[in-house]
């Protein structure tokens, strides 16, 4: 976990550059969510989740205080929404990661990580932290650690979209892992002006998902060198996945020059014939708007992924030209290159627009 130290450095810098929203100050609150006690409040998010009426038609808003809040936490009701004190002042942590024993004796596996599962749709979250605090790179020094190639075992999701998510709206938030960060499994979601950190494979998922000006920021990666941002799913029928708009690609320092993808394309499992084999209608769909990109991207921009194909081969191979990968007049060192995607024209750029791309959902002003 990073110290408090260096929390409240990158918590002053992130404010100074995206203000905190007043919205959580302007509605009503219908619990508190406090380390201090205090009267009719609630020790931990899921106890206050769960003291929520059945009724899902209207939202029910809970303000978490400063504090480090550990474990994890599922939302199976619509309409919940959370507010906290600020990024680095809130925090909602958890240490979960795929190779790691659950209390059940099994190992907990990739979609169990998440530090916070959201099952329901009209979720909103403001103003906090979100992290899984599994330290990869830690791991990987140790002595007889784990390895990038242990079986899949270092996935570490903070924040999951899961199935039945929908109309989800994440502002000034910091999301925060190594591999894995956030999970946008379905439905539509809007992330304005986070963070969001990670190394492989970070950004991940079917959803259509719209980043608008958020730091994009990855982290050194100890094996393999490479990173990668994006890991669409997408279906072949759903014309958007994730796609992202005037955001900054960021790097903390130790990434090389040129190490980082954009994306490459994840072949979600189905099973046919009870084998199980990479869905050949997943399709990814990923696309960089007007972002400015650091010089840790790769000129190439995107490259391929494995899966396992019809013949049960495990490393058949999903090459990006097979995907739909895009860009539109992004700037900065990192954009530059022998493109590996197509490049938008400004009436397909217009098409992935908030407007149009979330379909008959409008979400509220910040």
């Amino acid at each position: 976990m990073v110290e408090i130290t260096r929390r409240t450095t990158a918590s002053i810098v992130f404010l100074a550059l995206f203000p905190l929203s007043l919205s959580a100050r302007t509605s009503g609150i219908d619990a508190v969510v406090s380390l201090k006690g205090e009267p009719g409040s609630y020790g931990t998010l899921q106890a206050a989740i769960d003291a929520a009426p059945p009724s899902a038609t209207a939202p029910y808003r809970i303000e978490i205080r400063a504090g480090t809040f550990a474990g994890q936490t599922t939302i199976r009701r619509a309409n919940i929404e959370i507010f906290g004190a600020g990024v680095g002042k809130t925090v909602l942590t958890n240490d979960a990661y795929a190779g790691k024993l659950a209390p059940d004796g099994k190992p907990y596996g990739t979609f169990r990580t998440a530090t916070l599962n959201v099952l329901a749709p009209g979720f909103r979250m403001e103003n906090l932290t979100i992290e899984n605090a599994f330290d990869a790179p830690a791991e990987m020094r140790r002595p007889g650690g784990l390895r990038a190639d242990d079986g899949g075992s270092q996935q570490a999701i903070a924040l999951s979209l899961g199935r039945g998510s929908d109309r989800t709206i994440v502002r000034h938030c910091h999301i925060l892992s190594h591999q894995d960060t956030l999970y946008c499994a379905e439905g539509r979601a809007l992330f304005e002006r986070c963070r969001i950190a990670g190394s492989y494979d970070f950004i991940f998922g079917g959803a259509i998902a719209l980043f608008e000006r958020c730091d994009i920021r990855s982290r050194p990666r100890l094996d393999p060198v490479e990173g990668y941002i994006a890991a669409p799913s997408t279906l072949i029928d759903q014309p958007a996945g994730l796609v992202f708009s005037r955001c900054r690609l960021t790097a903390d320092v130790g990434v090389p020059d040129g190490s980082v993808f954009l994306g490459r394309p994840w072949r979600s499992s189905t099973t046919v014939n009870g084998r199980r084999m990479g869905d050949p209608r997943s399709v990814g769909m990923a696309a960089y708007l007007d972002c400015h990109m650091g010089r840790h991207v790769s000129p190439l921009g995107w490259t391929r992924m494995w899966y396992t194909g019809p013949d049960g081969n495990p490393k058949t191979w999903f090459e990006p030209e097979e995907a739909r990968f895009r860009e539109y007049r992004n700037t900065g060192p990192g954009a530059r290159g022998p493109r590996r995607g197509q490049t938008l024209t400004p009436a397909e750029a217009v098409a992935l627009s908030r407007q149009n791309l979330l379909g008959t959902w409008s979400p509220e002003p910040a």
